[in-house]
């Protein structure tokens, strides 16, 4: 799982990559000059450009990993370090030299955006930029003329803008693939679940008008035979129907919930909770707010029974917290115990093994959009947070 997390920040946060590209790079550009040890033309000018640019990173690195971020976001960003990179050279003097492999390095970073046309674009304002470098540079300094591998290397820079776009192409192609193939998974699961709602429903149904309700005509005959010939043999029959009365009712409520249908995500698992309020061994703590009819308010029941059924196996909790709030536009579900806990890595272990109940459940809130976070530590008991 956590390596799915990397691959999704990897594919998913371009803008963040470069972020993080970003602050070594500024890093190249301190270590390059200072080793050169040459005098620059404006060096209080110098420095002030390069701490700005190094706090402006710091904090673009923080303001891209609190939220999403517009689309011109990725390329302005790229954008500024060019003219950066520019200006620096401008007032570096005979450092200009030492900052020139900088300019290398800018297209790599560009290709991660997926957009191809942006990439071409930045990449070439690279290479024109290391040419004006230059230029400015051989017209500032009477000594220092244009050398012929300048335009060699500007033609390695325009190589290198073409490659990155290239690159930056098939990335775009494989990500809308990936999208698309994850829009298909999220209607597969969608129409998934809602045949299982509709069978569940017409099994509920039938169980209702079918065996439950012969079930209770025949406890209606069984008391008026009680009544006209009491026996103890026809209590303990009596006592049976009933029980299997009460475990109908139940297994058609779990089918088909209909105060879920009629009322609403947060009346349903209030009602779901009650059935563990009544036992003494156990403690239900519900913090839950009114979050009307979720979309998917179906799936977030079946995830709050699956957690609170496989808390009452395996847990051996002797209490419960229950959250179920609105965070934007998400549903948030948390089910917390202090049992037994586990490894989370078992999960996909038990997978291989069959047991299918977690790890289902995680499948489809993942395909619909949503996540589901598993906190565990064996003896410290077990937070599951789902977001949908």
């Amino acid at each position: 799982m956590a390596r799915g997390r990397v691959v999704e920040f990897f594919t998913t946060q371009p803008i963040r990559v470069s972020a993080l590209l970003r602050l070594p790079l500024i890093g190249l550009i301190v270590v390059l000059v200072s080793v050169w040890e040459v005098d620059h033309w404006l060096p209080a000018v110098y420095a002030v450009i390069l701490g700005v640019y190094a706090a402006a990173a710091v904090l673009w690195l923080v303001v891209v990993f609190r939220g999403p971020m517009p689309p011109w976001a990725e390329w302005a960003s790229t954008g500024v370090d060019v003219l950066v990179l520019v200006a620096l050279c401008a007032v570096s003097g005979g450092a200009t030299a030492a900052l020139l492999p900088v300019f290398f390095l800018l297209p790599i970073s560009v290709a991660f955006q997926d957009r191809p046309m942006l990439t071409a674009l930045l990449g070439a304002s690279t290479a024109l930029g290391y040419l004006a470098v230059w230029i400015f540079y051989s017209k500032r300094d009477d000594n220092i003329g244009l050398p012929n591998i300048v335009y060699m290397h500007v033609g390695f820079l325009a190589w290198l803008a073409v490659a990155s776009a290239a690159l930056s192409f098939v990335l775009a192609r494989r990500s809308a693939r990936v999208r698309a193939l994850l829009e298909v998974r999220r209607r597969l699961v969608s129409e998934s679940t809602r045949a299982d709602d509709l069978r569940n429903a017409e099994l509920a149904e039938h169980l209702h008008d079918g065996p439950l309700q012969t079930l209770l005509a025949a406890r209606l005959e069984l008391d008026e035979i009680r009544e006209r010939h009491p026996d103890p043999g026809l209590d303990r029959v009596h006592a049976a129907l009933q029980e299997t009365a009460v475990g109908l009712r139940s297994t058609v409520t779990e089918l088909h919930p209909q105060v879920l249908a009629q009322l609403g995500l947060t009346p349903a698992v209030q009602e779901l909770l009650r059935q563990y309020e009544n036992r003494p061994d156990l403690t239900v703590r519900a913090d839950v707010e009114d979050v009307g009819h979720p979309k998917e308010q179906a799936l977030l029941y079946r995830a709050a029974r699956e957690l609170l059924a496989n808390i009452n196996k395996h847990a051996g909790a002797s209490a419960i917290t229950v959250g179920l709030c609105r965070s934007g536009d998400r549903t948030v579900l948390t089910v917390a115990d202090d049992g037994v806990g586990f490894d989370p890595a078992i999960v996909a272990q038990a997978v291989a093994e069959g047991h299918i109940g977690l790890a289902s459940l995680q499948v489809r809130i993942e395909a619909m959009g949503g996540t589901m976070a598993i906190s565990s530590e064996i003896g410290y008991g077990t937070q599951v947070a789902v977001r949908l």
